[in-house]
């Protein structure tokens, strides 16, 4: 899943509070911030060329498609056989300072520029941040719906298994993944307040309601 943060338990447990959390675009939920999912130091990235590609205006613009891809992608055509995912969102700049990607991306993608020659990138490696897309993959498993155990955020019918240094992280609920479920987040809300009494674990979604309410399982 993605890795989260603890902050802190409801009436059923004792836990200790906040540890910061390390996470990349693809990393865990937060136990008290909202997950990104896949492994802590997965980073994955597309680079857009430096001329257009002739799918579209823009390098992989809304319901454009990538090819399949460990941690570079290409845009093909939607009905190419090489196509594997739709890009659900664009957006500019660092996904930290950006809107948050759709509820079941999958995953995503970060967008960058080449420049080779202008010294100004921020990696070292000639290029340029340009944003990113949220992607859907075409066809199943879909690891960002709800209990998948993966994707970007961290929704409601998500479950947890404690990763250790105060923190939980996202595994599928099948019991299929390479971690046990422990908690389920079963409720979304504005406040911890409003989570139900049988609430053990509280995550931090981001959103309109930023509090998941998580219990056993």
């Amino acid at each position: 899943m993605r890795g989260v943060r603890r902050v802190g338990r409801g009436r059923t447990g004792v836990l200790a509070a906040a540890v910061a959390l390390a996470a990349t675009a693809l990393s865990g939920c937060q136990a008290w911030s909202g997950g990104v999912g896949g492994d802590p130091g997965e980073r994955t990235s597309a680079t857009a060329p430096t001329r257009p590609s002739g799918y579209g205006t823009a390098f992989l613009g809304v319901d454009e498609c990538s090819s399949f891809g460990t941690t570079s992608f290409t845009e093909v055509p939607c009905a190419s056989e090489r196509a594997a995912a739709r890009v659900v969102a664009r957006h500019g700049g660092r996904v930290a300072l950006g809107p948050l990607c759709p509820p079941t991306t999958d995953f995503v993608l970060h967008i960058s520029e080449p420049r080779p020659s202008s010294g100004a990138d921020e990696g070292g490696d000639g290029s340029a941040p340009q944003g990113y897309a949220c992607m859907r993959k075409l066809q199943p498993p879909h690891p960002g719906d709800p209990g998948g155990g993966g994707g970007p955020r961290t929704i409601v019918g998500d479950c947890l298994y404690g990763a250790g240094r105060g923190e939980v992280r996202e595994t599928a609920c099948d019991g299929e993944g390479r971690h046990d479920p422990e908690y389920e987040v079963t409720a979304a809300v504005d406040t911890k307040a409003r989570c139900p009494a049988a609430t053990d674990l509280y995550v931090q979604l981001g959103g309109g309601r930023p509090v998941g309410c998580a219990v056993p399982v």
